[in-house]
């Protein structure tokens, strides 16, 4: 097949996208980003089908041809991400979050960490139990990539459930901020593994990383929203606003890559203090129709050609069969890390912070992992090691989006009932 344009690429998305989320609605019925994934998934296990079939055909190879030309990783680390976050963001009840910050920065920040310890040792001891080579760097480097939950996928299927105000103030805070943290901790990880087979791990230097890059973000982040918010305060003019907010969105993360920071915490905290301190003084009735509108029709769209993507990419992962056992052994492991690191914290922190009852067992359930883990996976150079690695991601991605997210809802009314 020829080579695409990026319109061609862009139409046959949209195109794909309306007629699976049009389908889910008529017969599925399920969650419109679930339901995506799900007829996604179908779709490609059809195409395998058909391919082992009619190998004659040259329709799976077609659909690759496709695929190939779509980099996942740079569509969504260098593109979608700093949109979905800042439209997440923007709609984030501020005061219910700043009241459980020291609960949501531990768990963004010590509970990433801890977890990435406990994925990369059960998995390099799980590796060696099956035979499947895995130096002990590596399975931390995996760990890095999954501990995070994903705030794509966290924000979209808080939409469908009715979360307690306290557990949801803590799952949204804590994926819009932990990504980041587990992005710098897989660049480090991955540098030390890559370069010096793992003996390179400085804590020192993770240690300045850290600032440089969480921190320095969320100044930047803080500066450039500050900018914005007064820019929008002086005029009261809603196409101008809404463009405002883009160019604060697309500079702020094209500034922030420049300058080695992090590009997801700095539009995190652009848009909590645009959309914090916005409706207070700065945005009249109607350009907050028609700027929270956008961002949320922004936010829709982007979530559903993201999941649609990520059901697709099965097509061009073609894993390893030796590995499925690993792969779904990893699943229960990474469910375990995920109880550990948010029992500590929660238990810690009870004391000073009101948490629904249940809320270990939700916050466990409720971390989902998505498109940011299987970007990071891809990201991994050539190896024997990467495609188990991938295996292992999407095995844990697919099963926390289709189920942990469908049974999130009933899993919270039986507790809160």
């Amino acid at each position: 097949m020829t080579s695409l344009s990026l319109f061609d690429l862009i139409a046959v998305l949209l195109v794909l996208t309306a007629a699976f989320g049009w389908i889910n609605h008529v017969l599925l019925k399920l969650p419109q980003t679930i339901g995506l994934l799900v007829m996604a998934l179908l779709a490609s296990f059809v195409l395998l089908g058909i391919e082992l079939a009619f190998p004659q055909l040259a329709l799976y190879e077609d659909a690759v041809s496709v695929l190939k030309q779509v980099d996942f990783q740079s569509t969504l680390l260098d593109g979608m991400l700093a949109f979905l976050l800042f439209a997440g963001a923007l709609h984030v009840n501020f005061d219910a979050m700043r009241s459980r910050l020291g609960i949501i920065t531990i768990m963004a920040t010590g509970g990433v960490l801890l977890s990435t310890l406990l994925v990369g040792s059960g998995l390099w001891l799980l590796a060696s139990l099956l035979g499947v080579p895995m130096p002990f760097i590596w399975a931390l480097v995996f760990g890095t990539l999954i501990s995070p939950t994903d705030p794509v996928a966290v924000l979209s299927t808080l939409k469908q459930v009715k979360m307690p105000a306290a557990l949801e103030s803590v799952m949204t805070g804590e994926s819009l901020f932990n990504d980041g943290v587990g992005v710098v901790l897989f660049t480090v990880v991955l540098a030390a593994a890559t370069s010096f087979g793992g003996e390179g791990l400085d804590p020192l230097h993770v240690g300045e990383l850290f600032l440089l890059e969480a921190v320095g973000g969320g100044l930047l982040g803080l500066a450039a929203g500050y900018l914005c918010y007064r820019a929008m305060r002086a005029i009261d003019d809603y196409p101008v606003e809404v463009l405002i907010s883009l160019a604060l969105v697309t500079g702020l993360y094209a500034l922030a890559s420049k300058l080695h920071m992090s590009g997801p915490i700095a539009v995190v905290v652009a848009g909590l203090l645009v959309g914090h301190r916005g409706p207070v003084d700065a945005l009249s009735d109607q350009t907050q129709r028609f700027l929270f509108g956008f961002w949320t029709l922004i936010d829709e769209i982007l979530n559903s050609v993201l999941f649609l993507l990520i059901g697709l990419e099965v097509l061009v992962l073609r894993f390893d069969v030796s590995f499925i056992v690993l792969a779904v052994a990893t699943i229960p492991l990474v469910l375990a890390a995920r109880f550990v690191s948010v029992a500590m914290p929660v238990t810690m922190l009870r004391w000073r912070t009101s948490v629904s009852h249940g809320a270990i067992r939700v916050l466990t359930w409720g971390g989902l992992r998505g498109g940011i883990s299987v970007a990071l996976a891809l990201s991994l150079p050539e190896s024997d090691i990467k495609t188990v690695i991938l295996a292992a991601t999407y095995a844990v991605v697919v099963f926390t989006i289709i189920v942990q997210g469908l049974t999130l809802a009933p899993l919270v009314r039986r507790i809160v009932d």
